[in-house]
């Protein structure tokens, strides 16, 4: 047997070599996997679904490889990372695992990194360790690895699932589904409103029809005047009443100095004799005097 510093100084450069390995394969194949899954939504489109199902499986076991490489890979990273733990003559517990996996299921990849790594692996510990990893007597292998080495064909289910996420992720019709039929096409022929009766227009409408239709409007009497409001500029705070059909009285050149008169006025101004002559500014001469004085001025 090799010394054991020698063998775990190899084995943690082989281990870097398959890890990168490990690496390329998978990208590798899941390009393949691209295609090949293009491929079966192809086949889907054109109606070809038996081909479809037989090539599918291929798919199926590419998928199971490439989850077997990557508990691979992670197991050579745990050892790599806890290569102290190997400078002991004997298998520490917690590295148990992960070496009689790599060396059960080496063998049965095409990663020669890997295989190598093996070898060193059983250098290490010995026949009798190498045997009970092959054979798995102890059940140390993980149940992972061994599942993903079972070779078996897939589940009916399974490849159904598989062909239907491909038919979503390519936009194909399938299963194929029968467009939906707008049933409602020929009712809303017969029956325009949607399935409600329409109202004869010639009928007549009832009172309580026609206050729903046009709602009463407030025809209370309007009074006959109306007020301005003030200006939002003004001070006024009194603003003018008009009076329909009154003319608004206008101070004129002559009425300087004069008092308008309101209706108010004229019961006040005007007596049995006639009107008053006590007017702010002056009298206001009656019509006989007026015609007297232009007599006098023709004289």
């Amino acid at each position: 047997m090799a010394p054991s510093s020698s063998v775990v100084s190899k084995l943690k450069v082989q281990l870097k070599l398959a890890i990168s390995r490990l690496r390329m394969v998978q990208q590798k194949d899941t390009a393949i996997a691209k295609q090949q899954r293009r491929a079966m939504a192809v086949l889907l489109e054109q109606g070809k679904e038996e081909s479809a199902r037989i090539r599918v499986e291929n798919i199926i076991r590419s998928d199971i490889t490439t989850e077997l490489l990557e508990i691979l890979e992670l197991y050579c990273e745990l050892l790599l990372a806890r290569t102290g733990l190997m400078e002991a003559q004997e298998c520490d517990p917690g590295l148990e695992e992960a070496v009689k996996s790599i060396i059960h299921a080496a063998p049965r990849t095409e990663i020669k990194e890997l295989q190598q790594a093996r070898q060193l692996l059983v250098e290490k510990y010995g026949k009798e360790f190498a045997l009970e990893a092959v054979e798995n007597s102890d059940g140390k292998v993980s149940e992972r690895v061994l599942k993903k080495l079972r070779v078996k064909p897939p589940d009916p289910d399974l490849v159904t699932l598989y062909l239907t996420e491909i038919a979503r992720t390519y936009g194909v019709n399938w299963p194929k589904r029968p467009e939906p039929v707008d049933v409602q096409d020929d009712e809303d022929d017969d029956n325009p409103s949607g399935g409600q009766a329409v109202k004869n227009l010639e009928e007549p409408l009832t009172t309580d029809e026609l206050s729903k239709a046009t709602p009463p409007r407030d025809l209370g009497p309007r009074s006959p005047v109306s007020v301005a409001p003030p200006s939002p500029s003004t001070d006024n705070l009194n603003p003018r009443v008009r009076l329909p059909g009154s003319p608004e009285l206008k101070p004129g050149p002559k009425m300087n100095g004069l008092k308008k008169q309101t209706p108010g006025t004229d019961a006040q101004s005007t007596g049995k004799d006639g009107p008053k002559k006590d007017v702010v500014g002056g009298k206001i001469p009656d019509v006989d005097e007026l015609a007297k004085r232009f007599a006098a001025l023709k004289r």
